[in-house]
């Protein structure tokens, strides 16, 4: 993997961005002559939907806008404090939650988290059987020598996720998994401290971060996609949104 993996991200900047943008700050107008913004959850979310699909299904085909639909609340709504916190670098998203109140992520998250929307599988890079062998191990038993636990040690045994915070990793597209492990290296993704994924994403190499997202990406969902319950795993490091016995403390 390009050890750039995490700028790749930024690719989405173009059309979507700028429409989000648009719709957060508006064009200029005639206020007088505009009709009055209904206030529904459906307009609340319409920056949302427009990257992440209308019920938060993600868009497969474009590789970066993820999965929303059925991840935990909880969740979804420490990722909006993290953009709005600086916690978490993407300039659309940062714009989109800049001046929601907690109340209104929190309103947004359980939308999203409610949503059962069929899974789409993205479409995957060329890769050696070498290199999704790898994927799968670290995937379901990690590699003990380097210190790297299993993704499904913190993600539940179907990777579906975990509640009340932990979310699926089934269905995500490989350029967005890619850069997402890059960002945690670079420091454009983070969360509240002890910031576990941060850890691990920098125990792997850049083989690994390819191998691993090759690894899910390729993965066919569970016929039960819903998280699982809480307190059904115990995280073997201790993180600043599960705390260190996965109870959310």
């Amino acid at each position: 993997m390009n050890t750039n993996a995490s700028l790749r991200f930024a690719k989405p900047f173009g059309a979507a961005a700028l429409l989000v943008v648009a719709m957060l700050f508006g064009a200029p107008s005639h206020a007088a002559d505009a009709p009055p913004i209904p206030d529904t959850l459906q307009q609340r979310i319409a920056a949302c939907t427009t990257c992440h699909g209308v019920h938060g299904e993600g868009t497969p085909g474009s590789g970066y806008f993820p999965r929303l639909a059925g991840k935990p609340a909880a969740y979804l709504a420490r990722q909006m404090q993290d953009f709005q916190n600086g916690l978490r670098k993407y300039a659309p998203m940062e714009y989109t939650v800049r001046q929601l109140s907690p109340a209104y992520m929190q309103e947004i998250a359980e939308y999203f988290a409610a949503q059962q929307v069929p899974y789409s599988r993205s479409p995957l890079p060329p890769v050696s059987a070498a290199t999704l062998q790898r994927g799968e191990q670290l995937v379901s038993k990690g590699d003990p020598a380097n210190k790297i636990p299993a993704c499904a040690s913190c993600h539940g045994s179907q990777l579906t996720g975990v509640q009340p915070s932990t979310p699926g990793l089934v269905g995500l597209p490989y350029d967005y998994l890619s850069a997402q492990l890059g960002s945690w290296r670079t420091h454009t993704r983070g969360t509240v401290a002890p910031d576990c994924m941060a850890v691990v994403a920098n125990r792997l190499s850049d083989s690994d971060i390819t191998a691993v997202a090759a690894a899910l990406a390729s993965r066919q969902p569970p016929a039960d996609t819903h998280a699982q319950a809480a307190g059904s795993v115990t995280p073997p490091l201790a993180c600043g949104v599960l705390g260190a016995t996965g109870d959310g403390t």
